[in-house]
């Protein structure tokens, strides 16, 4: 009977939490949490980005429209795992598209209370990304996108409206190709909701979690 200890993460705050076999840190990987103050994000625990190109503006690498001050908000649950080239394309680039002309001209001459070039205020929803959800490669999410959890987003998807949880998304647009498990299965891991457990109990169910043991993983939950 073995009395080991789960492996143990590194602190939530940390900025670069992969170090290299030479010792070094990984600077192209950070937590996003430690990464991010823009006010307008909301990240959760242990969520990641990565980039080969690191930038000095993990937020505005990530979500270049999304401006201090903006009427919408960009919400990321905890456990998500962004790829290189992921782009939030938040509900600040809107256009309206509703007249005759789609360009801005509101923005070029004073932003006054009801111009009629400007988009209203139902235009300006938050984007909204479940937990555990993996955005591959070049992956564009667009404005007052809404994320389920446990959702696979493949490389260089373009991503709107609703996603149901444990859905794997691809193309352009993005469609749902196949559901990652039956709806019972589904059921049950949203009622466990493991990414809200305490780091140590998780770790400790590391092998239940990635081997898709349900079963095991009920039995480890607080």
């Amino acid at each position: 009977m073995t009395t080991d200890s789960p492996p143990e993460m590194p602190p939530v705050d940390m900025m670069h939490p992969v170090t290299l076999p030479d010792g070094t840190a990984h600077t192209g990987t950070v937590f996003l949490s430690a990464a991010i103050t823009h006010p307008q994000w909301d990240v959760g625990a242990y969520s990641y980005a990565s980039a080969f190109d690191v930038p000095q503006d993990w937020a505005a690498r990530l979500a270049p429209y999304l401006y201090e001050g903006a009427p919408e908000r960009l919400c990321i649950g905890r456990y998500c795992q962004i790829a290189d080239g992921v782009q939030f394309i938040t509900a600040s680039a809107n256009h309206r598209r509703d007249g005759f002309s789609t360009y801005p001209f509101a923005i070029f001459s004073g932003f006054g209370e009801g111009r009629a070039s400007l988009p209203g205020p139902e235009s300006f929803r938050d984007t909204v990304i479940g937990h555990d959800v993996w955005i591959g490669q070049g992956a564009r999410i667009l404005p007052g996108a809404c994320v389920g959890n446990g959702v696979i987003i493949g490389a260089g998807a373009v991503v709107a409206g609703q996603v149901p949880s444990y859905a794997v998304v691809a193309g352009n647009p993005g469609r749902v190709m196949r559901m990652r498990f039956d709806s019972q299965t589904i059921a049950r891991l949203e009622a466990l909701a493991w990414w809200h457990w305490p780091i140590d109990r998780i770790m400790a169910a590391e092998a239940a979690i990635c081997n898709a043991d349900l079963a095991a993983l009920e039995r480890a939950a607080p």
